[in-house]
C-alpha cells in the first residue's frame, strides 16, 4: 500500500465537493486526473469508494468512515510540517520553566498562554521547586526559565527581567500561642517552630528563616497544611489568602513589631545568558521588556 498526501486531498475533495470534475476545478487538474487518483486509492485500499452510477459518483458507507479518518490525517501531517518548519527556524524542541513553590498563586500562567498562543507546537514542561533549587536546576541547564523572587546576590551567568512585586505575610492559625498576642517581637519568634519553604538540599542554608527551630517542606501547600494544624508559623504568599477568602477565618497574620508584617519582593523571570535561546524563548523575553516599557 503507497497512499500519499496528494492523493489523500483529492479524495477529501471529491468528498466536499460531490463530483470529479468540482474536485478537479478547486484543485486546479483535469477531470481523468481526479478520476485515476480516486481508482488508484480503491485498488490500494481494496475498497470501492464511489459508487459510479449517475451523473455524479455516491459515496460508499466506507468512504464515509475513511473521510472522517482523512480530515484528522490531513491535519496531523499539516501540523507535523508546521512544526518542523518551526524547528528548521530556531524553534525550541522543548520550553521548560521552573516556578518557585510560593509563587504558583501568581499570574504565571499568562505567559504560559501566550506562548501557546504563538507557538502551538512547542512542547511545554513547568516545574515547581524551592528558590535554591530553582536556581540550581536552571544554571544546570534543566529548564530554560525560572520564574523567582529577587536574589541577595547574582550569579554572574544569569540575566532577568524585573514582572511584578510579590507579598509574604507571616501566618499561624487561630489556635496557636502566638495569634493571642497582638504584636511579637523578632526575638519572641525565634522560640516557636517556623514552617518553611526551602531547598530539598539540606546543607543550603534556608532563607526568610527568622526561628531558631524549623521545619522544611519544599511547597507551600504543604506548608499550609502544617500551619493550620498549629505545628508552627510561616510565611505564605498574600495571593494565596487573596484566592481562598476562607483562609482569613483559620489564620492570623502576624504584627511584628520589627520589620513590616507585609515582605515585598520583586519576582524575576531569569535564565542562563551563556545558554543558547530558541525563537520560543527569546519571544517571551522581548514581550516581557515590552511591557515594561508600557509602564514606564
Amino acid at each position: 500500500m503507497n497512499i500519499n498526501q496528494e492523493q489523500l486531498n483529492i479524495f477529501k475533495t471529491v468528498m466536499e465537493t460531490g463530483s470529479f470534475s468540482a474536485a478537479a476545478r478547486q484543485l486546479g487538474k483535469v477531470p481523468s486526473a481526479i478520476s485515476m487518483s480516486i481508482a488508484n486509492l480503491e485498488i490500494d485500499l481494496n475498497l470501492k469508494l464511489f459508487e459510479r452510477i449517475g451523473r455524479e459518483p455516491k459515496p460508499t458507507d466506507q468512504a464515509h468512515v475513511l473521510y472522517k479518518k482523512t480530515l484528522l490525517l490531513l491535519t496531523e501531517i499539516q501540523q507535523w510540517a508546521q512544526h518542523a518548519h518551526a524547528l528548521s527556524t530556531g524553534l525550541e524542541s522543548t520550553l521548560s520553566i521552573v516556578v518557585v513553590s510560593e509563587l504558583i498563586h501568581t499570574e504565571w500562567t499568562d505567559y504560559i498562554a501566550l506562548l501557546e498562543h504563538e507557538f502551538p507546537m512547542l512542547q511545554i514542561d513547568i516545574f515547581s521547586a524551592p528558590q535554591e533549587d530553582a536556581l540550581r536546576i536552571l544554571m544546570q541547564g534543566d529548564v530554560q526559565f525560572a520564574l523567582m523572587f529577587e536574589r541577595e546576590s547574582l550569579d554572574h551567568r544569569e540575566s532577568f527581567i524585573e514582572l511584578k512585586q510579590e507579598t509574604l505575610v507571616p501566618v499561624v492559625s487561630l489556635q496557636h500561642p502566638l495569634a493571642q498576642q497582638q504584636q511579637i517581637s523578632l526575638e519572641t519568634l525565634r522560640y516557636y517552630r517556623q514552617v518553611i519553604v526551602t531547598a530539598r538540599d539540606r546543607h543550603i542554608k534556608p532563607e526568610l528563616l527568622f526561628s531558631s527551630q524549623y521545619w522544611r517542606t519544599d511547597n507551600h501547600q504543604l506548608a499550609l497544611s502544617l500551619i493550620l494544624k498549629n505545628l508552627g508559623w510561616g510565611l505564605l504568599p498574600l495571593t494565596m489568602l487573596q484566592q481562598n477568602p476562607l483562609l482569613y477565618t483559620q489564620l492570623k497574620i502576624l504584627d511584628i513589631l520589627d520589620i513590616t508584617p507585609q515582605l515585598d519582593y520583586y519576582i524575576d523571570l531569569v535564565w542562563n545568558k551563556e545558554a543558547r535561546l530558541g525563537q520560543a524563548s527569546q519571544f517571551l523575553i522581548d514581550h516581557v521588556r515590552s511591557q515594561r516599557l508600557k509602564k514606564v
